[in-house]
């Protein structure tokens, strides 16, 4: 089961929306505005069901993909998606190296001046524990103590570090948080022990507790939208003028009602922030 989720490094796998010699409309993106003319590129880390993930084909999966490919094929552009972990993304897309971030990231203000940031849903965050497990964590009050497991450079573990702080400030126990690559890493230390609970994105907790491996304790917690990032302004823009006409189409609620996931409140979609200072 691990290997379905385990990052690969940095791969990168052509998911042609369209491949350039099929292409019977034309290209609403310049290609002044792509990092690689002709082509959409999009970083993903496929650890993450039923966001993204690997198949037990080796091929990618989830509502991310497709939602990115229908986007793309919308804007008859031929899409590839680049495999990598999480931690080097953003530095990656500062860089120059690809167009933007596919991977359900938590939107905040800092990231919104980093590049630009078009929300599309709605997340939040579970505390998890082992199948079986008599341990049983109603809030974060309840890890003062505990060892808590959660995947580095997220937003889970900013805002359980914040949680922890405000907790400390009040006289309680301080939670040992322990940071992994990714989320797969971390579910991997709790089913060994290492750590008492996962932090885990609602749905990826649900996900892998539907497939009997760990047990949700609690779930609803820091609230926040999902967003993809551009670095470029113009490609942010399309993309929300998309996902827009889908809203309005019905597509995206139906991709999102056939993943379970959380739809954003308004079907107007729009580049949140300021964009690069």
């Amino acid at each position: 089961m691990r290997s379905r989720w385990l990052s690969l490094g940095l791969m990168i796998a052509s998911l042609g929306a369209l491949p350039a010699a099929a292409q019977t409309c034309k290209s609403a993106i310049a290609d002044s505005d792509l990092v690689t003319p002709g082509k959409l590129q999009m970083s993903i880390n496929p650890t993450l069901p039923p966001q993204q993930f690997v198949d037990e084909k080796g091929e990618l999966q989830g509502l991310n993909v497709e939602l990115m490919r229908e986007i793309a094929r919308r804007l008859c552009i031929p899409l590839e998606l680049i495999r990598m972990d999480f931690p080097p993304m953003v530095p990656a897309l500062t860089a120059g190296r690809f167009d933007g971030i596919n991977t359900g990231m938590f939107w905040t203000e800092e990231r919104s001046k980093i590049a630009y940031t078009v929300p599309y849903a709605q997340q939040t965050i579970s505390l998890t524990v082992s199948k079986g497990s008599t341990a049983k964590f109603a809030d974060v009050a309840s890890l003062a103590g505990k060892k808590a497991g959660v995947e580095v450079n997220s937003y889970q573990e900013r805002w359980l570090r914040g949680e922890d702080k405000e907790l400390t400030a009040k006289g309680g126990k301080p939670i040992e948080i322990l940071t992994f690559k990714t989320a797969t890493d971390v579910l991997a230390a709790l089913r060994a022990g290492q750590v008492e609970t996962a932090v885990l994105i609602d749905q990826t907790a649900k996900e892998i507790e539907r497939r009997g491996l760990i047990e949700i304790t609690a779930t609803g917690l820091g609230g926040a939208p999902t967003t993809m990032m551009f670095r470029n302004k113009t490609v942010a823009a399309k993309v929300a003028a998309t996902l827009t006409e889908m809203g309005a189409d019905g597509s995206y609620d139906k991709l999102f009602d056939k993943f379970g996931l959380t739809k954003a409140p308004s079907k107007t979609f729009a580049i949140r922030g300021p964009g690069p200072q």
